[in-house]
């Protein structure tokens, strides 16, 4: 699926999704209508996140589910996942194309429109923009921490690739993260936290489409 398809995307994180497995919470967030997957696991040796990364590539395969694998190009090339997903302190955008060739999606984290600008350059597919509110989810400093929707529209005025929009997002803050220039929101927690992840990937989607109604 093209990253302009996209319009919700899931982080996972097992220490967030309430006492269930990553699996569990992936298999019911396909079941609403998930659109991607990004393998994060930041808590886990390389070991345990490849063996998790096959298990979610059958799911989000057989899906039609996009997988991305947070940070580790060579993860992402093992289990077959439609790509990987750099930050700021990572391997160059330019590196992991030429690692995982012209097929792979590759995504990059991004805070300001200079850090937006540069991935474009190098070859992302679609950039990470946040974090946009505030979000215990993740550590993230202070400077990017809660840039706002204006921020994400400072930076679609001046890419042409997709810009999915992280950090502190909710149903009910999505539409103007997407009015502002995003096409589609990630999360962790809405999801993985939520008593039916299932309906909170549908409610986010709505959301979603709801930004895309305003824009």
């Amino acid at each position: 699926m093209n990253p302009a398809d996209w319009r919700t995307y899931l982080v996972t994180q097992a220490s967030l999704s309430g006492g269930r497995s990553t699996e569990e919470v992936v298999r019911a967030a396909i079941d609403g209508g998930v659109d991607v997957v990004q393998l994060r696991e930041k808590d886990t040796s390389a070991r345990e996140r490849y063996e998790l990364g096959c298990g979610l590539r059958g799911l989000t395969e057989r899906a039609g589910v996009d997988l991305i694998v947070n940070d580790r190009i060579d993860i992402a090339e093992a289990v077959g996942a439609e790509g990987v997903h750099l930050g700021q302190s990572d391997l160059p955008v330019s590196v992991a194309r030429d690692l995982l060739g012209s097929e792979a999606t590759i995504g990059c984290s991004t805070s300001t429109v200079a850090e937006a600008e540069r991935a474009e350059a190098e070859g992302a597919d679609y950039l990470g923009v946040g974090a946009v509110y505030v979000t215990e989810s993740k550590a993230v400093p202070e400077e990017n921490s809660g840039i706002g929707p204006e921020r994400v529209r400072e930076i679609a005025e001046v890419v042409s690739i997709p810009i999915v929009g992280i950090g502190g997002i909710t149903a009910e803050n999505a539409p103007e993260v997407v009015e502002a220039g995003a096409s589609s929101v990630a999360v962790i927690s809405e999801i993985a936290a939520a008593e039916d992840p299932a309906g909170a990937t549908e409610a986010l989607s709505e959301a979603v489409r709801d930004g895309e109604s305003r824009a």
